[in-house]
C-alpha cells in the first residue's frame, strides 16, 4: 500500500467525503494523513479522522495564520493532541513569500508549537517557503523530528534536512515540466523520502489544473521509480516503511 503522508479533505473541497477515500482504497492507499491547519478546520477533522479508520491526522497552525492565533487557540490545539488519530504536528513552520511584515509573530508561532511537539513526542510537518535559512535555525534548536512538507529545495539543501534527521515530502510538483527536483531526488537516497499529494492542491501531471486527489499517489510515485530506476513496487515499499516508521498509526 502507499501512504500519502499530506493532504488536506474537507467538504470545502471535496463534494463526496465516501468517494474521495473509496477511491483511495481503490487506487491502493492504504492510509492518509489530513492536515488540520487553522483553528475552523480542526473539528471537521477530527471526525472525518473518526469515521475513516484509513484517515489520520495533522493538526497545527499554519504560518499564515501567526497573527490570528492567540494563546486560547494554542490550547485548543494541545488539548486534541491527546487524540489516538493525531499522529503529527503541521503543517507549521515560516512563509516569507507574501513579506516578513509578521515575521516575529511567524517565529513565535512556529517556537511554541515545536515546544508542543517535544512535549508530546509527535513528529512536525514543517512548511518553509522562502525561509529555508530561518526554518533550519530554528530546527536545530529543538529535538523533534518530521517531514519537510512539499520539499522544492536545492541538493544542497536537502542533504541538510536529511543530516537534522528529516524526511523530505515530494509531490506533484516533481512531474510538473520545469521541475528541478527530478535531478535533486536522483542523489537522494529513498529512504529519506515520503510521498505526498497536498491535495487538492498541486495536482500532477497528467492532471495538473485539476483537483488534486490521494488517488494520484501512485503517479509521483511512478515518476520516482522513472528517476530512481527501480520498479513501483520497490518506492511504495520503501516509502511506506519511511511513513510508518516516523507515524505512530497503532
Amino acid at each position: 500500500m502507499f501512504i500519502d503522508t499530506h493532504c488536506h479533505l474537507s467538504r470545502e473541497y471535496y463534494d463526496d467525503i465516501d468517494l474521495v477515500v473509496k477511491e483511495n482504497r481503490d487506487s491502493n492507499i492504504g492510509k492518509i494523513v489530513i492536515s488540520g491547519c487553522e483553528i475552523d478546520s480542526f473539528q471537521e477533522a477530527v471526525l472525518i479522522a473518526k469515521q475513516y479508520e484509513d484517515v489520520y491526522l495533522s493538526l497545527g497552525f499554519h504560518p499564515s495564520e501567526a497573527s490570528l492565533v492567540s494563546n486560547s487557540h494554542l490550547e485548543t490545539l494541545e488539548r486534541q493532541l491527546d487524540n489516538e488519530k493525531v499522529v503529527a504536528i503541521g503543517e507549521i513552520g515560516l512563509d516569507y513569500h507574501y513579506g516578513k511584515e509578521n515575521i516575529i509573530e511567524q517565529k513565535n508561532l512556529f517556537e511554541q508549537q515545536l515546544l508542543l511537539a517535544e512535549k508530546f513526542h509527535l513528529p512536525v510537518i514543517i512548511h518553509s517557503r522562502d525561509a529555508t535559512k530561518d526554518t533550519i535555525d530554528i530546527l536545530k534548536m529543538h529535538h523533534v523530528k518530521g517531514i519537510i512538507h512539499c520539499f522544492s529545495g536545492s541538493l544542497e539543501t536537502a542533504r541538510e534536512y536529511i543530516e537534522m534527521g528529516f524526511l523530505l515530502g515530494i509531490g506533484g510538483v516533481l512531474t510538473f515540466k520545469n521541475s528541478h527536483l527530478p535531478q535533486v531526488l536522483f542523489s537522494i537516497d529513498l529512504s529519506h523520502i515520503v510521498l505526498e499529494t497536498d491535495s487538492p492542491y498541486l495536482a500532477p501531471t497528467p492532471y495538473r489544473g485539476e483537483k488534486n486527489s490521494s488517488k494520484y499517489i501512485p503517479v509521483i510515485a511512478s515518476k520516482i521509480a522513472e528517476i530512481k530506476q527501480v520498479s513501483l513496487e520497490e518506492v511504495m515499499k520503501i516509502t511506506t516503511h519511511n511513513a510508518t516508521s516516523l507515524f505512530d498509526f497503532s
